[in-house]
């Protein structure tokens, strides 16, 4: 029988450690699919328990270095809390070590105890027994590196645990000659340098832990927008009970204010409802009988009933989280650059050592003398520099991200954005306000009011009202500086919208269905300029004073100010430029011609947009989503790397790679020109640690003794190390003079 389970994979520091553990599993007989997800470790399982058991999967797991264990509620500590105690505890017995060593080289004040030239045992000693919880707190490092090394496919761990090894060997061998007597072997040691580079890689393990642990937090807030209760009629009588016990067919009351608990249909009662969780839509849907309505969006402001159509699991909220999982799932793993050269560079330079070493011995040298050029080739060609190329560069470049508003969440971010070649923005509160505001006012002849008169009657209806398009009328008579008077009786009707009156005169305001049911008569000239205006996607309101029709009010969502000059700037970087929204097509493309967006996407529903960006990428392309609202969520995780507002919802910034805190789409170009710069970084880096080594292996190995030269070293094979790490460190802190949107100032 085929059963589906899901198994949090342990010990995985790496996307190859992912792919290692999901091999292993997929070679068993009865295994129908494995998927291996890095970023929420977990294995995703579908097997035959007939012919493979959990604990022969568990077997499988283990044998390629990992440990595979069944996920239950009481889980201990998440792994964040685990990576965050390792560091506090390397970092407490790093900084005495590094204080002694870089003491004993600068004359700093050490406890003349432990004078190092006076007791060079126990000062040796000391930085030894120091070291050792810090070898504990980066016990994975070897835990998993080593065996990916014996296995064949070493990783980032495998150069860690190579590197630290190197400088612990020496300094071991330099500890066993100050007990045969040599005092000055007290100057050959480099314990810190194995507790430095630990520590600081248990830095950037922290900072992904940290940035893993927001992907479930995204899902539980998208669970948390549903109700916990709804209010039905059952047997004639009308109860509270939990959503979890509603059914296809229950008749749900649902009054202002509340959410509205499953996807149904209302049979009675009108009201309008704020869909922006779902829609990303700032305006209020007018809903009546007949019509349908989401669960989890809010009611307004008016009382209905609602026959549920679809509940649980079946709900188009409950649809959003599935594709959230499966976009999670199913997102290709970031191939890291530093992973892919130490498979083939890590057993090069094993194999050159210890073949040095050997061949050396076997010319009738002595084993010291072997021992010496096997450590100086370990430790000229450690890959600390390597390891420094990429968390260098990308802590340097998150950093500058922050100082300019972009928070990036994880380096993967920085590394695949590079890439991109599309961006597609999500239309309302991403290139737009995401607020309506008042386009347009036009006296009517029959009026004869003028443009202030229109503006001031309409305010006054509104004045009192909640709905965002009366708030859009009234900030605009306020913007104008206007005295709005107080209109008397004013009364709301759901779906047409105000009346009332103002000195013993009748005002109205609303819609053209309104204006039908109160007979109120509206020219040719009226009826076009209506077309007109919602055709450009904007709201139409006519305002009736003493039964004649006197003006229209036209609210629209604007673009903001920059997203035309940020749509230029992307251009002029090469980049395509789409626009995906829910929203009437003709609204979608007057945005758009006026931002200058190359292509739209509009009427996707909420639950299609990850679809269309799955569309996209089978295309071909690499995809950059920005969005704001929930509705975007799944489309951030599906995307090559996705993107969202600061002011967006919380779900839709947990769910992205990163968040723009301004709201500013020139941000958006700012994160491009910062991923390509701090890419370019990472590959100068990459290219200077490979050159010490490569240039150092030979003459550590004894080229230059071979034909008569001095003898490398292992001091100076350590500082040639220190020195490319130094300048990887160096170019990295170079990122600091980025200055954002230089090239088009």
């Amino acid at each position: 029988m085929i059963k589906t389970t899901t198994m949090q994979i342990k010990g995985m520091t790496c996307t190859a450690c992912a792919r290692a553990s999901e091999r292993a599993v997929k070679k068993l007989t009865g295994v129908a699919d494995a998927n291996v997800n890095f970023a929420t470790e977990k294995l995703t399982l579908q097997f035959d328990d007939e012919k493979v058991s959990l604990a022969d999967i568990k077997g499988a797991v283990k044998k390629a270095g990992y440990e595979a264990v069944e996920i239950k509620a009481e889980d201990a500590e998440p792994p964040v809390e685990v990576q965050k105690k390792r560091l506090l505890l390397a970092v407490i017995f790093t900084l005495p070590i590094l204080y002694l060593a870089m003491g004993m080289m600068l004359s700093w004040p050490i406890p003349s105890f432990l004078a190092p030239m006076k007791y060079p045992l126990r000062f040796s000693l000391v930085q030894f027994v120091l070291l050792l919880p810090v070898l504990y707190a980066g016990f994975r490092f070897y835990k998993v590196g080593y065996p990916a090394l014996f296995r064949g496919s070493p990783n980032m761990d495998t150069l860690i645990a190579l590197g630290t090894s190197a400088a612990i060997l020496y300094s071991l061998f330099s500890l066993l000659q100050i007990l045969q007597g040599d005092h000055m072997a007290v100057e050959h040691l480099y314990f810190e340098s194995a507790a430095v580079i630990i520590t600081l890689v248990l830095v950037g393990k922290t900072l992904e832990a940290l940035a893993k642990g927001k992907t479930s937090e995204a899902i539980k807030k998208l669970i948390g927008l549903q109700p916990k209760t709804a209010r039905v009629i059952r047997d004639g009588t009308e109860q509270e009970v939990p959503i979890s016990t509603l059914v296809s067919g229950d008749i749900i009351l649902v009054r202002p204010g509340e959410k509205i608990p499953a996807d149904g249909i209302i049979i009675s009662g009108s009201t309008s409802v704020d869909e922006s969780f779902l829609t990303g839509e700032s305006l209020p849907v007018e809903k009546q009988t007949g019509d349908e309505v989401t669960g989890a969006s809010l009611n307004k402001n008016g009382a209905i009933t609602v026959r549920a159509t679809r509940v649980g699991q079946d709900t188009v909220l409950a649809q959003i989280i599935r594709l959230m999982e499966q976009a999670q799932a199913d997102k290709a793993p970031i191939a890291r650059l530093a992973d892919q050269v130490s498979a083939y560079f890590v057993p090069i330079v094993v194999a050159i050592a210890v073949l040095s070493a050997l061949l050396w011995f076997l010319a009738g040298e002595g084993p010291v003398f072997s021992m010496t050029i096997l450590i100086s080739v370990l430790v000229i060609a450690c890959p600390c520099a390597l390891g420094l190329a990429t968390p260098t560069a990308i802590m340097v470049g998150t950093g500058i991200g922050a100082q300019h508003g972009i928070l990036i969440k994880s380096g993967g971010a920085l590394e695949i954005a590079h890439k991109v070649d599309t961006i597609v923005f999500d239309k309302t509160g991403t290139i737009t306000e995401g607020k309506p505001r008042l386009a347009d006012i036009v006296p009517l002849r029959d009026g004869k009011l003028s443009e202030t008169e229109v503006l001031a009657l309409a305010a006054s209806l509104e004045k009192a009202s909640e709905h965002p398009l009366g708030e859009a009328i009234v900030a605009a008579a306020r913007e104008q500086e206007l005295t709005i008077p107080d209109a008397l009786d004013v009364t709301a009707i759901p779906g047409r919208g105000i009346r009332g009156t103002l000195e013993g005169k009748a005002l109205l305001l609303g819609n053209q269905a309104l204006m039908t049911e109160e007979s109120i008569n509206l020219d040719d000239e009226c009826r076009a300029l209506i077309e007109q205006f919602s055709s450009e996607g904007k709201t139409v309101m006519i305002l009736a004073h003493e039964g004649k029709a006197a003006g229209l009010l036209a609210v629209a969502d604007t673009a903001r100010p920059e997203s035309h000059a940020a749509v230029a700037a992307l251009h002029h970087m090469g980049l395509k430029v789409m626009m995906i929204t829910g929203d009437h097509r003709k609204t979608a493309e007057a945005i758009a011609k006026a931002t200058g967006i190359d292509q739209v996407l509009a009427e996707v529903h909420p639950q299609h947009k990850a679809q269309a960006i799955q569309d996209l990428q089978k295309q071909g392309r690499r995809i950059a989503m920005v969005g704001d609202g929930i509705n975007d969520a799944p489309a951030l995780v599906q995307a090559d790397i996705g993107i969202a507002m600061g002011s967006g919802t919380d779900v839709a910034i947990e769910s992205a790679d990163m968040v723009l805190m301004r709201s500013n789409p020139m941000d958006v170009v700012t994160a491009m020109e910062l991923s390509r710069r701090t890419i370019r970084t990472i590959k100068q880096n990459l290219f200077w640690a490979f050159g010490y080594n490569v240039a150092g292996i030979p003459i550590a190995a004894g080229l230059l003794h071979l034909f008569g030269g001095p003898l490398l070293n292992p001091m100076i094979a350590a500082a040639a190390m220190s020195f490319s790490s130094v300048s990887v460190v160096t170019n990295a802190l170079r990122l600091r003079t980025f200055r954002p949107h230089k090239e088009f100032l």
